[in-house]
C-alpha cells in the first residue's frame, strides 16, 4: 500500500527487454539507502519488487502485463521515475490509498502554465471514466492528485510548484502517457452493489 506522495525522482539507468518482460534498473540514492530485496517500490505508481541492487543502482523485472498495462515500457535512459516505498505501519497517511496496481494509461492532452501553478489535462479511457469524480482523489505516475475538472472522457488536476519540483509530472509534454490509478474505494462499492444486484 502507498499514499502516492513522492520521495524522490529516480533515473533510468536502462531498460532491456526479454521474451516476455523487461529487466528495468534505476539510479536512487535516498530510496536505495533503506530498501531490501523482496520490498516493494512504486515506481511511477507501479508497485515493484526489489530483485537487486548495487549500492544506488535498483533492478526490477517487469512482467509482459507491466509493460501492457503502464508506461514503464517506454522509459529511456536518463529519464526521471517517481519512486515511493510501501507505507510503514504507523505512519502518516498524508495522499490517498494507493495500490501501485495501474489500471490504465492516460494520455496528456493539455499542460499549461496557470501562475504560479500548472493544469494538467490527461484524456482516460471510456470504460474507466465512471471511477473519475469531482473533487475525488487519483493517482497520476503514483502521484496522489485531486480531480478539479471533469469531462466525459477527460479530468484534469492543478500542481503547485512544490509537486512539479519533487515529481516527474513537470516533465511531461502534450501526447506522453501517464499510468493512471483511479480511487480504490470507487472500485470496491462497484464490485459491492453489483454483487447485491
Amino acid at each position: 500500500m502507498f499514499t502516492g506522495i513522492i520521495e524522490e525522482t529516480g533515473r533510468v539507468e536502462s531498460l532491456h527487454r526479454r521474451e516476455r518482460g523487461a529487466r528495468l534498473a534505476i539510479t536512487a540514492p535516498r530510496v536505495a539507502a533503506d530498501i531490501g530485496l523482496g520490498d516493494s517500490l512504486a515506481i511511477d505508481g507501479c508497485c515493484l519488487t526489489l530483485t537487486e541492487r548495487e549500492g544506488a543502482v535498483l533492478q526490477f523485472d517487469l512482467l509482459a502485463e507491466t509493460l501492457d498495462r503502464t508506461s514503464l515500457g517506454s522509459r529511456t535512459v536518463g529519464q526521471r521515475v517517481n519512486l515511493e516505498r510501501a507505507v510503514a505501519v504507523g505512519g502518516r497517511l498524508g495522499g490517498h490509498f494507493v495500490q501501485g496496481h495501474v489500471d490504465a494509461t492516460g494520455e496528456v492532452m493539455d499542460f499549461s502554465a496557470r501562475r504560479p501553478d500548472h493544469r494538467l489535462e490527461v484524456r482516460i479511457p471510456p470504460e474507466q471514466a465512471r471511477y473519475a469524480v469531482m473533487k475525488g482523489s487519483i493517482a497520476l505516475n503514483g502521484v496522489s492528485l485531486t480531480i478539479a475538472e471533469l469531462a466525459e472522457e477527460a479530468l484534469a488536476v492543478w500542481l503547485i510548484p512544490h509537486t512539479l519540483a519533487e515529481t516527474n509530472l513537470g516533465d511531461l509534454r502534450v501526447g506522453d502517457a501517464v499510468n493512471l490509478e483511479f480511487d480504490l474505494l470507487a472500485k470496491h462499492v462497484e464490485r459491492l452493489l453489483a454483487a447485491r444486484l
